[in-house]
């Protein structure tokens, strides 16, 4: 019996005293508030607050983050945004290569507007596990990520300068473009998998206590980067599939396990092209945990960043994605695992006091 289906002929009442009283919507409601009130919820993956391209318009964060009771964010600028748009085919891809020092120039400029957002919506910056330890739904946090190692310029160095002058906490290796450190899902292959610098990155990022992210790379890198780093990594978004297409952003199971048998943690996507409600989405999040177990499963919502469309779109939703954990199966514990504790496993792990 699968760990779902076990979990699923519980009762409500027996996981949770909050549900004691049967399936009445405002228990469920309670449950799902109680569940959030005692984790430390996380999003792994996310763009809002407005601060992409210097046209952005700044979106409230902080306010649906209190309302929802998300804790921290994964604040991520885009390393590689002017060399790629959406295609007519509705695919996202490189369209040119970059300038010479172009893009990080370009990301320098990204983390500065994302400081502003972070002072203007009144966010602590988390820096070290004391940090993310005092970040609540009532005080919420960000934890500066960059999407694309692009700004390195091939120079592992510069991990040490983004942690020090920006607080850099979270580094995605790869985006829309195959870089100086791997290939990534959804362009031809041009480097089988991960560079010697991209691994020269990874032992940079172990060395300093960076999170190291692999969305959006190859099987190929995953594995390499696996077998380089010392710190569990972390697939911020994405989803399990059972046949992924060649270009597909989506991963298969022994993707999935490569980045698990680091310790690491899988962020699922609320993609409507993938999950058409939150349920759904639940129940996603429960399959991905048969395979790889509970303690690899997060969230990685890529907050509007997702032109296509999401389920999840606000963070006040975040009750109501609480709420269908419980439904799809998932323990209190097990779902606060999910909902952040994962991750902060994996942060406490690579960046330590």
């Amino acid at each position: 019996m699968k760990r779902r289906d076990f979990l699923a002929g519980l009762t409500a009442a027996a996981a949770l005293p909050a549900l004691a009283s049967g399936s009445r919507a405002d228990d469920r409601a309670a449950a799902a508030r109680q569940l959030i009130a005692s984790t430390t919820t996380i999003d792994m993956h996310s763009h809002c607050g407005g601060f992409i391209s210097p046209q952005s318009r700044v979106r409230p964060l902080s306010g649906p983050m209190r309302r929802g009771g998300m804790a921290a964010v994964c604040l991520a600028v885009v390393a590689d945004s002017p060399t790629h748009r959406v295609m007519p085919d509705g695919r996202i891809r490189p369209f040119r290569s970059p300038e010479p020092g172009e893009l990080y120039a370009w990301t320098q400029g990204a983390f500065r507007r994302l400081r502003e957002v972070i002072n203007t919506q009144d966010l602590a910056v988390v820096s070290d596990v004391a940090t993310l330890r005092a970040a609540n739904g009532r005080n919420p946090s960000a934890i500066i990520t960059a999407e694309g190692g692009d700004f390195l310029d091939g120079s592992p160095d510069r991990v040490d300068e983004a942690y020090e002058r920006w607080k850099l906490r979270h580094l995605q290796l790869v985006h829309y473009r195959p870089n100086d450190l791997g290939d990534i899902q959804t362009e031809a292959r041009v480097h089988d998998g991960l560079t010697e610098t991209g691994a020269a990155v990874i032992r940079r990022c172990n060395q300093r206590g960076v999170v190291v992210d692999v969305a959006h790379a190859t099987y190929e890198t995953v594995k390499r980067a696996a077998s380089v780093t010392q710190k569990p990594l972390v697939l911020s978004h994405t989803s399990l599939s059972n046949n992924p297409s060649f270009f597909s952003r989506t991963i298969a199971r022994d993707h999935a396990r490569a980045v698990a048998e680091t310790g690491g943690v899988i962020g699922v996507w609320p993609a409507s092209f993938v999950f058409p409600n939150l349920r759904a989405m639940a129940d996603g999040m429960a399959r991905l945990a048969d395979v790889v177990g509970v303690d690899h499963v997060g969230l990685g919502s890529d907050m509007q960043g997702i032109p296509s469309g999401t389920v999840f779109n606000n963070y006040e939703q975040l009750p109501d994605l609480a709420e269908a954990l419980l439904g799809a199966g998932f323990s209190p514990a097990d779902a606060g695992k999910v909902l952040g504790g994962n991750y902060r496993r994996v942060f406490e792990a690579t960046v330590g006091a």
